[in-house]
């Protein structure tokens, strides 16, 4: 425990102006395994502060201070039993704190120190409960056995302790106790006993006086001694003296000695430093022999001298941005560094800017010859060779970017000026041959296609589709020229929903629409990694995604200032500077060089749609999927933003295409002297939607369609009805029955969900108007006896009971057997044969409803003479009438009547 109060001691408490008076190592009652040492402590310094101290040992073998309570705010302390021995104790400060000593010893020790510490410091008197009393009388003891040393640091140790109040010893009191015995009168009489101490003090003082007379020859010896030490200590004065005077002049020459090394040191510095500055301008200022002569006569050509001109150049930019330390600018020997770093600069990047252009033209002469061999075929030439040459440079590119953005946006103007010529050219010609083959999908483009023609004739007729300003109101009256005009082999406008522009839709069959979709995807597949591949090589090339930075030396740096912009911007005429951003500066570019695609993309879509206005469906279906693939790609690319566009005419002319099949269907005229039949713009929906759900399969574009679809079937279903109204020669329900009937088959078999509800409706029309056609043909063979069981169930609906009905005049069992009479078998017979006469002059042949209808009027008959039947042998009980013919006498008519026919 010694080594532990001693370790705390020094870690813990004497850093903190702490001394340490007891120690007891205890852990929490019920938690044996926390343990931890609670100290008892005073400062050093006052006023004195009493402190128990809560120490804890860490796993690494280090004390922390944990907790501190002050004395003063200790209320009891509670030893548990003051007979037995019990290592348990309790003190009581804000809250009661229950502890379980090591060993009883460590616990009365400690026990005791406190209550020393509240009798000598404390005004407050803790409670001590279950403290033996012998433990507390014993403390005086303990406390003579702690060293004068420790005793006078509790106490304090100097001389304010005076001042405090101090309690008399077990000794004094003794002492007192017995001086008192001998004077009775001590306690009655102070004064008395006052002057008895008194005289005895004075006793005392003269006795102290002849004692120091006594001792006369010793003081005397003792001054003697006195005097010999003070001359011995004059001596050593004077020895003293001379040596300082020989260190006076040590000292001067040190000094001496000091100036001259500070010196020194000083001037060693100065030229530690002026290496480091000479050595840092050597090894940024320095430009190799080597890289000197790359960029004075560097081959550009070679693939060795570009890379030898590109590690100059860097080498180059890094001596001309090199940030120089203040006043290096300065000196004569940089100043012509610098000089010298410029006039490199300048020549090397005039040299790169005229070869960068002779390669531009040179690539182009080379590209122009290879453009003769696409020129009949529908594919672009590949500018990957091109693009594979001028990477080369692409370093350099970057190096020009940096130090001279004047001659880098020159060049950049060059290049988009030039290779849009060539785009220009190249695409011309592509989408020329495109037309070419769209236009000759139809039969009489097939031999327009096929005329002996020359080929600036084919050049001249297929820009007048796309104009000489490339406006799409140009391509409009120029498209005639390739359309059909063989007019006298049309239908009517009135007989097909598919008469759309000057193409019929009997000169188009499937193969041709099929052609057309192969042409116009080849011409997006060609085109989509065009754009793409020219891209990927601007940004590559001409680094866009970097910002320039200044470079050599002051005054003489170079800044981005957006000229290339500029220079484009005058080129490209009222177009606006774009911004300096990676993308907008690519979409700049790519939009000068391309200038050309979605105008003759759009001259393209007029031609298609003008062949045929289906072909915008294709056209839809297949912008959208190369839309969607650019936006997965880059959303804000040029590709992407083009195709957009040109995808937003393709929509507009889907819905046109739309709009004038509606428009289409109100204006459809019938004929007044022939049957409706099947109505053509409901034939011309069942072969759109057959057409639409085989191109929209899986398409992205599927909404669309479905938005047609709800569109069309509304205008269908309205101007059926309309047309049903307006019909004179066929009736109104079987112009209904027969056109719902073609509609719910339609859909039934097409299968299109978003028109599942009209597809329910379409059948609830067809079945209502047939019941209604059956029921209204049925009434007129049998006029007389409908009209006889009318009268006799409005008699019953009146209030009459039925076997009552008899009994009226008009409805009595006579003039029953008279209307009977008049309907025998062979006139029910011959009726019925008129019937389905008639039934074959109102129904087409194209639906072929007949025997559907003819079966509904079969079991229509029969449940009418099954009900005839009903009301005679309700009506008339007994009467014994009956009607001439029976039920299986009807079922032959009908089956014969159909067989005969």
């Amino acid at each position: 425990m010694t080594a532990i109060k001693h370790a705390l001691q020094r870690d813990i408490f004497t850093p903190s102006d702490e001394r340490l008076l007891s120690i007891v190592n205890v852990c929490k009652a019920g938690k044996k395994k926390k343990n931890c040492f609670l100290c008892a402590t005073v400062t050093t310094e006052r006023p004195v502060h009493v402190q128990v101290v809560k120490v804890k040992k860490s796993d690494k073998g280090d004390f922390k201070r944990q907790t501190a309570w002050e004395l003063s705010n200790l209320a009891i302390v509670d030893a548990k039993d003051a007979n037995k021995e019990n290592p348990e104790f309790d003190l009581h400060f804000e809250k009661a704190y229950k502890w379980v000593a090591s060993s009883t010893a460590e616990k009365n020790s400690f026990i005791s120190c406190i209550w020393k510490l509240n009798q000598r410091y404390l005004r407050k008197k803790i409670d001590f409960v279950n403290v033996s009393s012998q433990l507390l009388e014993e403390l005086p003891k303990a406390e003579e056995s702690v060293p004068s040393g420790e005793n006078q640091s509790v106490a304090g140790g100097d001389e304010d302790a005076l001042d405090d109040y101090q309690e008399l010893s077990t000794r004094e009191e003794q002492d007192i106790e017995i001086m008192m015995e001998g004077c009775e009168y001590a306690i009655s009489n102070a004064e008395a006993f006052a002057e008895k101490l008194s005289r005895e003090l004075q006793v005392l003082d003269g006795a102290n006086i002849q004692s120091i007379m006594a001792s006369e020859k010793q003081v005397n010896t003792l001054m003697q001694l006195l005097d010999e030490a003070l001359r011995e200590v004059d001596t050593i004065e004077g020895k003293l003296s001379s040596y300082e005077e020989m260190l006076q002049s040590v000292k001067e020459q040190m000094d001496q000695i000091s100036q001259s090394n500070h010196l020194i040191q000083l001037s060693n510095t100065n030229n530690v430093q002026l290496l480091e500055e000479i050595e840092f301008l050597v090894n940024y200022m320095d430009l190799s022999k080597g890289h000197i002569k790359a960029l004075q006569e560097g081959d550009l050509s070679a693939s060795k001298g570009i890379e030898a001109c590109t590690n100059a150049a860097e080498a180059l930019l890094q001596c001309l941005s090199v940030a120089l330390r203040p006043g290096h600018d300065r000196l004569h020997a940089v100043k012509q560094q610098q000089h010298l770093f410029s006039e490199l600069r300048d020549q090397f990047a005039r040299r790169l800017t005229n070869h960068l252009n002779n390669v531009f033209v040179h690539q182009g002469h080379d590209q122009s010859s290879t453009l003769a061999q696409h020129s009949a075929e529908l594919t672009l030439p590949k500018h990957s060779p091109l693009h594979r040459d001028l990477l080369r440079y692409a370093k350099l590119m970057e190096w020009l970017k940096i130090t001279q953005d004047e001659k880098h946006g020159g060049l950049t103007a060059n290049y988009v000026d030039y290779i849009s010529r060539l785009y220009e050219r190249e695409i011309k010609d592509f989408f020329e041959v495109a037309k070419i083959k769209m236009a000759s999908t139809t039969k009489e483009g097939k031999k327009f296609a096929t005329l002996p023609r020359k080929e600036s004739a084919v050049k001249q007729e297929t820009e007048s589709l796309h104009g000489s300003a490339g406006k799409l109101t140009g391509s409009t009256s120029s498209l005639n020229k390739l359309t059909v005009q063989g007019s006298g082999s049309r239908r009517s406008q009135s007989s097909s929903l598919l008469d759309m522009g000057n193409m019929s839709a009997s000169d188009l069959d499937v193969a041709d629409r099929t052609k057309f979709d192969k042409i116009f995807e080849q011409v997006l597949s060609e085109l989509e990694p065009l754009c793409l591949a020219e891209q990927d090589f601007i940004i590559k090339f001409f680094k866009l995604h970097q910002q320039p930075a200044l470079a050599g030396s002051a005054g003489d740096a170079v800044e981005m200032d957006g000229s290339a912009h500029s220079r484009f911007s005058s080129a490209g005429g009222d177009r606006q500077q774009p911004a300096a951003s990676e993308k907008d500066s690519v979409r700049f570019m790519m939009n000068r060089i391309f200038l050309c695609i979605e105008v003759e993309l759009n001259n393209l879509i007029a031609l298609g749609d003008k062949i045929d206005s289906f072909n915008s469906l294709y056209m839809l279906v297949k912008m959208s999927h190369h839309v969607w693939t650019a936006e997965n790609v880059d959303p804000a690319s040029y590709l992407s933003t083009t195709l957009g566009n040109v995808l937003v005419t393709v929509k507009r002319n889907f819905d046109k295409c739309i709009s004038n099949q509606i428009r289409q269907m109100e204006e459809v005229k019938i004929s007044k002297k022939s049957k409706v039949g099947i109505l053509p713009f409901v034939t011309g929906f069942e072969e759109f939607a057959e057409l639409a759900e085989t191109i929209f399969r899986n398409a992205e574009r599927r909404g669309d369609l479905d938005k047609a679809y709800t569109k069309l079937i509304r205008a269908v279903y309205m101007n059926v009805e309309k047309v049903a109204n307006e019909s004179q020669k066929t009736p109104r329900d079987v112009v209904m029955m027969e056109n719902f009937h073609r509609i719910f088959s339609t859909l039934s078999r097409l299968k299109i969900s978003c028109l599942e509800a009209e597809r329910k409706e379409a059948k609830h029309k067809y079945t209502d108007h047939l019941q209604s056609y059956v029921i209204y043909s049925l009434g007129q063979p049998l006029e007389k006896l409908n009209h006889f069981f009318e009268g006799i169930e409005a008699r019953v609906a009146q209030g009459i009971r039925e076997e009552e009905v008899s009994y009226q005049l008009a409805f009595n069992k006579q003039e029953l057997r008279k209307v009977i009479k008049e309907y025998p078998g062979k006139e029910v017979k011959k009726g019925l044969d008129n019937l389905y006469k008639k039934v074959d002059k109102h129904l087409c042949e194209e639906e072929n409803l007949l025997q559907v209808v003819w079966h509904s009027m079969q079991d229509e008959f029969i449940r009418q003479y099954k009900h005839f039947v009903g009301l005679i042998g309700r009506c008339y009980p007994g009467a014994g009438i009956t009607m001439d013919f029976t039920i299986q006498d009807i079922l032959e008519y009908f089956s014969s009547i159909a067989q005969s026919h």
